[in-house]
Parts: C-alpha cells; sequence; structure tokens
C-alpha cells in the first residue's frame, strides 16, 4: 500500500450516503489528501445487526450505496480497501434460508458451523468455558430449522451473525467467491475482519490457534494471486501481535491509542517508548476506528502470566480518566451499560477522550503520523466529532457513539474549523515530505519528552513534545535550515523545544 494516510470511513455516513457523493468529497474538498481509503461494509445490507458486519449478500453492494461500477469507479481515483468478513454471516442470508429449509439436504449443509461439528462426542463445562469469546455468555444458538431439525450454531458474535466452517468445502468456496468479486472490481487490500475466531478447535480458546495462521496464510496467498494486499485484523496480546506481523503482510497497531492516552494523561512516554523500541512496522497506526478504544491490547494476559505493555491500574485509571473527560458519557457507551459490546474496549470518540482538547488532540495525530507504519485516519477523528449520543440512545449500541452521520453540507462546515484545517496540514506533511521515505531516529530523552525525527539524505522532519506541559512542536527542512510548523489551534510553537539531543536509529 501507498505510504500516505489513509481514510476509514462509511460509504453511507460522510458525505452524504453514497459512493457517488463520497467520490466527490474525495475528488473535491479532500482531493489528494488520502493514499488509500477503506470503505466499511457496503455489502447488501449496510443497516443490519452489526452496521453491514452482518452481511445477507457479502458479493452484492447495497443498492442504497451505489454498485460495483460506482466502486470501481472510485477505485481509479483512489485506492480502495475493503473487509472480508471471515468468521460469520447473516442469519437472513439466501444460503441460510435455504439450510433452514432443507436442513442437511441443503447444498449449504456445512457451510455453518455447529456445536457438534467442533465437538462431535459432546463438550464438557471445562471446554466450553476454556473458549474466548469478546462478549459476555457463550458463543451458541440453539435454532429449530423450518424443515424442524434442531441444531445448537456457532455464533461468535451476535445470534444473527453466524459463523461460517471456513474448513468446509462450503466456506471456502465462499470465502474465494467474494475475493475474486472484490479483485474484479478493483480493490486493491483487504482486510481480514474477525478472523481471530474462524478457526475452533475442541479443548482450546478458539482464538488465534497455529492452524488459524494456517488459515490465514491460505488466504493471504490466493488474495496476493489476485493483487490485493492483506490486512489482518486481531485486538490481543501485544506479544501475540508482534507474532502476527512476522507472518501477514499488515496488522494494525491497536496499542498505539491507549498509550497516546496514558502518555497524555500521566505526563510521562515511558511506556510509549519502549512500545516504539518493539513494535512491528509492517503496521496501520490508528486512533480510533469504528470500534471502541482497546485496553486488551496493552493488558496483561492472564491465561499466560505475561505482563502487558501498562500495568493494570495504569490501565484503570486510564479508563476512568477517559469517563471523566467525556463528561461520563463514554460509560454509558461501555460495558454493560449498552448492549452488543466488546468487553475490552471503552466507546468513545478519540476527541471527545481528551475531552475536547485541540492542543492534545493534534499531539497525538502527530505521535501517530511520526510512528513507523502507515497512518489512518477514521472519518469522524479527520472532522474532530463529538459522542454522539443522540445516536447512541436511537440504537442502545456502544460503538454508534463513534459512528455520526455527516452530511455534505456539515462535512464542508466542519472542514473549516482551525482543528481540522491544522490535522490536514498535517496530513499534507506526511503524505507528502521526503523525510517519511527515509529512517527514524529517536531522540535520548527524559521520560516526559518525546522525540521523533525521520531522515532521509539531507532533508529532515521532527516532532518534539513535552508530555508533563503539554507543549509541543514540528519542525521539517533540508541541510540544516528548518521551518517551523504554525497550528492555528492552539497558537505558537513551542520555543523551547531542545536541540542538543542526541538522535538514535
Amino acid at each position: 500500500m501507498k505510504n500516505q494516510v489513509q481514510l476509514i470511513t462509511y460509504v453511507d455516513r460522510l458525505g452524504g450516503g453514497s459512493l457517488r457523493e463520497l467520490e466527490a468529497l474525495l475528488t473535491g474538498p479532500l482531493e489528494g489528501l488520502f493514499g488509500t481509503v477503506h470503505l466499511l461494509p457496503f455489502f447488501d445490507p449496510i443497516d443490519g445487526a452489526d452496521a453491514g458486519f452482518d452481511p445477507i449478500d457479502h458479493a452484492q453492494v447495497d443498492a442504497r450505496l451505489g454498485t460495483w461500477q460506482d466502486i470501481a469507479r472510485l477505485g481509479r481515483r483512489v485506492d480502495l480497501m475493503a473487509d472480508v468478513i471471515v468468521n460469520h454471516m447473516s442469519s437472513d442470508s439466501p444460503q441460510f434460508k435455504d439450510f433452514s429449509r432443507h436442513g442437511r439436504a441443503s447444498a449449504y449443509n456445512g457451510l455453518f458451523l455447529t456445536l457438534q461439528a467442533v465437538f462431535p462426542r459432546g463438550a464438557h463445562e471445562h471446554e466450553l468455558t476454556e473458549i474466548y469469546r469478546p462478549r459476555p455468555g457463550l458463543p451458541f444458538r440453539p435454532v429449530t430449522l423450518e424443515n424442524g431439525e434442531k441444531r445448537i450454531l456457532w455464533t461468535t458474535f451476535t445470534p444473527q451473525q453466524l459463523d461460517i466452517d471456513v474448513r468446509h468445502r462450503q466456506g471456502r468456496a465462499y470465502l474465494e467467491s467474494i475475493l475474486r468479486t472484490f479483485s474484479e472490481h478493483g480493490i486493491q487490500a483487504i482486510r481480514l475482519d474477525a478472523v481471530g475466531y474462524a478457526i475452533k478447535r475442541a479443548g482450546s480458546s478458539c482464538f488465534m490457534l497455529p492452524e488459524t495462521f494456517e488459515f490465514i496464510g491460505e488466504l493471504t496467498e490466493l488474495a496476493r494471486s489476485l493483487g490485493m494486499e492483506v490486512l489482518v485484523e486481531v485486538h490481543s496480546h501485544y506479544l501475540r501481535q508482534i507474532d502476527i506481523a512476522a507472518r501477514v503482510d499488515w496488522v494494525y497497531d491497536f496499542a498505539l491509542p491507549p498509550l497516546v492516552l496514558h502518555a497524555l494523561f500521566s505526563g510521562t512516554v515511558r511506556y510509549l517508548k519502549h512500545w516504539l523500541q518493539i513494535r512491528p512496522h509492517n503496521a496501520l497506526t490508528v486512533l480510533d476506528t469504528h470500534d471502541g478504544i482497546g485496553v486488551i491490547d496493552v493488558g496483561a494476559e492472564a491465561s499466560s502470566g505475561r505482563d502487558g505493555l501498562l500495568p493494570a491500574a495504569d490501565i484503570d485509571r486510564l479508563v476512568e480518566t477517559i469517563h471523566e473527560r467525556s463528561g461520563g458519557q463514554s460509560r454509558r457507551a461501555t460495558g454493560a451499560a449498552a448492549s452488543n459490546l466488546d468487553l475490552y474496549q471503552v466507546n468513545c470518540t478519540f476527541y471527545d477522550a481528551l475531552g475536547r482538547d485541540d492542543r492534545s488532540y493534534l499531539l497525538a495525530r502527530a505521535v501517530q503520523f511520526f510512528m513507523p507504519g502507515i497512518p489512518q485516519v477514521y472519518y469522524v477523528g479527520l472532522l474532530g466529532g463529538g459522542n454522539d449520543m443522540t445516536l447512541l440512545e436511537q440504537t442502545g449500541v456502544g460503538r454508534d457513539i463513534n459512528r455520526r452521520r455527516y452530511g455534505a453540507q456539515e462535512v464542508l462546515s466542519e472542514l473549516q474549523r482551525p482543528l481540522c484545517a491544522d490535522l490536514i496540514r498535517l496530513i499534507r506533511l506526511r503524505n507528502t515530505h521526503p523525510a517519511f521515505r527515509g529512517v527514524l531516529l529517536v531522540g535520548r530523552s527524559a521520560h516526559h519528552l518525546l522525540a521523533l525525527r525521520w531522515q532521509a539524505d539531507s532533508s529532515y522532519a521532527e516532532l518534539i513534545a513535552d508530555f508533563a506541559t503539554g507543549d509541543w512542536t514540528v519542525r521539517h527542512g533540508e541541510n540544516g535550515t528548518g521551518e517551523t510548523v504554525h497550528f492555528a489551534s492552539y497558537g505558537a510553537p513551542w520555543a523551547a523545544a531542545p536541540r542538543d539531543l542526541e538522535w538514535c536509529g
């Protein structure tokens, strides 16, 4: 993928509601701002039980958004990424309806994973409680099919999202057809959504097993043969994420958001610096996505006794500080307070997690853009969006607090805010400055200071920040001469930034 900032967005929630309207935005006010656009599920339908992540037809564009021809047209303007929802499909899909009518006589018998398929001799209590699930309770749904058969289906997420048996020939054929459809219509990269849960084995956690890596490898090989790169989405302990990164094209840096928030709240970058030393470089850096702010990605792993990137007490303070800075709104959208929620995420916009402090928000983005990897910006974050409490109240779904709908005129209005104008300046600097095609140097400094410098031949770009005071500055230049970037949203740059740092590779 291009070494340029990416946008991640729903088609219908940014700029009007259709692919054509999104294209007009990307070729108009946002012209040249993003190297790749990750289109969150645009499949039929976009408004099911999980905002498109429970497709009835994964190979069909929702007609309210447009057509595959519109996708291909947009792909000629900007590189596109799309989701392959590996683990599950909708209970309203034609495949399941056929299975329900005909049972074992259905052509799709074997496509949907059952309890019996994993535990043919029955499951003991300790085996069931060993299963890892990002929701309360066990991942099963007893059903009576239309033909009268009684089955227990595997449902990792919601009852409407039926897990696929990816090892069965029907499951493999289903996923291969999606990849080929994507390739035929100009998708350059895919994200394997929820792939960590795809392989189940009796007596295991049924999450990120050795067999899962084999499965990821098989899908990746097929995707590459069709001209697509692969991003793997997994929330897990940081050592597991490092292991995954060594085996795939791209992973997310899900540890970055809580580490940046911790640094801004505590005034120390000790833990962020440690992560910088060990993190994978083939990562998409994020601060916000369509999901919540991860906690598991920096926490300890109880099953193995491995420590996390942050101490448990610091994580507790981090979560409570988000709740305080957001005026209690994130608490209303997280945990048992709202339905359909992951146990390991705090639901809140990143801007509200920082108490709508423009200076801190822009610093967080600067850190993201200076980290190795490719930055990805969520559409709500691009506009410095706040929590959508109206949508949360309408749906009761915690993650909807960060899934606001913006009309075309509202987008234009938000882009005029000094914060958004400054963020766009940072994005253009990250996209175009030659230093970011070079090597990263880190300044030796105290735990409250972070100094990052990209160097390519005579070109450089540097970020120096004091997290104890909140002062920070960005400079760039060539051959020893430099220019300080001025940001309208928070005043003058930090004049006292140290210049005598020892830079190390």
